[in-house]
């Protein structure tokens, strides 16, 4: 009874083999928007040209197919797409606009040492995250966290990203608006239409309506629709304008180092630890949201799981992708199963370069539009929490409501800020000092993370612990604690003998 209902497909249930191979194609196809988007992005930035944008959409995707092959099978073994995060903006952005890399006059050289200094602060970061990982520190913080704190924190890794949706819909309208109507049309009002038993419409609606309105949108393209539009436009509506498939390569396979040896910076590293911390507690939200969508019980606090994220930001700013867990509610398919055949199709499209370039030139409206029914899926997944709570209660709806607005209202005003002054609030003589605050207050789900917490631990929490669901979370925060924990959670290999589950 405290499962989500309807779902058809459980993290360790597996539909037919063709109908995994198309759900799985369907999740690489999400997750390619923002494998897309960041290097769009930042590569101008660094100096770096279409080749270069290439090189980094293809390491993207494949170091992001490794790991999530291994977060599927070493990790919290949630079925979670990893994928590019925009946590990491503010420190990269900051190391891209370092004086010592804006001297070099060589767009290419600069763009190199760029991505060299970025490597190098990640490394370093991350390794913060392998040992609150390995030491059991996250786990011992995570018995703070309750049904009720947690609830604006996943909610808001959804909530939080509301300008990647109708905002970037609204620049290209008439793509984004079909889009946004025949997704929903097909996996909401004709879910129930079905082919040899399978609800096709409902199942595969992301990938048919992408389909159509892709179709569509280069149909509008190639008539010359857009060939006296503004920049701006053309770059969310055409369908040639992200220069992909000219620039990539036949066949090449990403390697580690291929920009050089990284270079190491004291002041970029600390920038990159605030952007680590958010990450670490962005996945917190979204690993609960996932195992909700997954019929999985919440995940314990996982050693390994910390472990294996450290590894991952190590190589680039990686993260799991909300779009991809909300796209398990759409579906109503929570296999494993089917997001390990997606981490596949990352890796073979991204040596392939040319048919992975295919894919990418999807304009970036149509991702928005999807983001607009992803997202508030996995928000609304982190309001259910709630009904694990007693929100007759004051204090609970206190906490709530004062954790949601300011998990919405302070990023807004650093970003208003931002836009107004151009230099964030965070403004002093110490760079690292101003990623850390303005990463950290940029991220909806941290802010709100650190005042639910705050006030569920400070505030009459002695006798509201039954208010608060801790009965009901209890039993989930060990690995023990509940019997389905080990169906779900047991690492292959016997491998809980060097990792042992908190």
């Amino acid at each position: 009874m405290d499962q989500l209902q309807g779902l058809e497909y459980c993290i360790d249930s597996n539909p037919s083999w063709a109908e995994a191979i198309a759900l799985g194609f369907q999740h690489y196809i999400l997750a390619l928007g923002t494998a897309v988007m960041i290097p769009t992005f930042l590569v101008p930035l660094m100096g770096g040209n279409d080749d270069d944008k290439v090189r980094v959409v293809q390491t993207l995707l494949f170091v992001g197919g490794v790991n999530t092959l291994l977060q599927t099978l070493f990790g919290t073994r949630l079925p979670t797409v990893i994928g590019g995060s925009w946590a990491f903006m503010v420190p990269i952005i900051s190391i891209i606009h370092d004086p010592s890399l804006q001297r070099i006059t060589d767009p290419h050289a600069r763009f190199e040492s760029s991505m060299r200094a970025i490597q190098g602060a990640l490394i370093v970061a991350s390794s913060v995250q392998i040992i609150l990982g390995y030491s059991q520190l996250w786990a011992i913080c995570s018995r703070f966290f309750s049904p009720l704190g947690m609830a604006p924190v996943i909610s808001l890794v959804g909530f939080g990203l509301l300008d990647r949706g109708f905002p970037v819909v609204g620049r290209c309208v008439e793509i984004g608006i079909p889009m946004l109507i025949l997704f929903i049309a097909f996996s909401q009002y004709l879910k129930h239409f079905q082919t040899r038993d399978i609800p096709v419409l409902e199942r595969f609606g992301l990938l048919l309506s992408v389909m159509v309105i892709w179709a569509y949108a280069h149909l509008l393209t190639a008539s010359g629709a857009y060939k006296h539009h503004h920049e701006l436009t053309q770059m969310h509506c055409r369908t040639d304008k992200a220069n992909l498939i000219s620039s990539a390569p036949w066949v090449k396979i990403p390697y580690p180092l291929q920009w050089g040896a990284p270079t190491f910076d004291a002041g970029h590293a600390f920038g990159m630890m605030a952007a680590v911390l958010v990450s670490m507690i962005e996945s917190t939200g979204a690993y609960k949201a996932a195992s909700r969508l997954a019929s999985a019980t919440p995940p314990p606090a996982h050693g390994i799981g910390i472990l294996l994220d450290g590894f991952t930001s190590s190589d680039l700013s990686l993260h799991e992708n909300s779009e991809n867990i909300g796209l398990l509610g759409s579906t109503r398919v929570g296999s494993r199963r089917v997001i390990q055949i997606s981490a596949g199709f990352m890796i073979f499209f991204a040596i392939l370069g040319k048919f992975g370039a295919l894919f990418a030139s999807i304009p970036f409206t149509i991702f928005a539009a999807i983001y607009c029914v992803m997202f508030g899926l996995v928000a609304s997944v982190g309001l259910s929490f709630l009904q694990f709570t007693d929100m007759n209660s004051m204090r609970n709806l206190f906490i709530v409501g004062v954790s949601l607005f300011l998990g919405l209202s302070i990023p807004e005003y650093f970003r208003e800020y931002t836009s107004a002054a151009l230099h964030s609030p965070a403004h002093t003589k110490a760079g690292w000092f101003n990623d850390l605050l303005n990463t950290i207050f940029l991220s909806s789900p941290t802010v709100a993370f650190l005042v639910s917490v705050f006030l569920d631990n400070t505030l009459d929490y002695k006798d509201s612990a039954k208010e608060r669901g801790m009965p009901w979370w209890a039993k989930f925060r060990t690995f023990k604690g509940d019997s389905r924990n080990e169906e779900f959670y047991t690492l292959p290999f016997n491998l809980n003998r060097f990792f042992p589950p908190s």
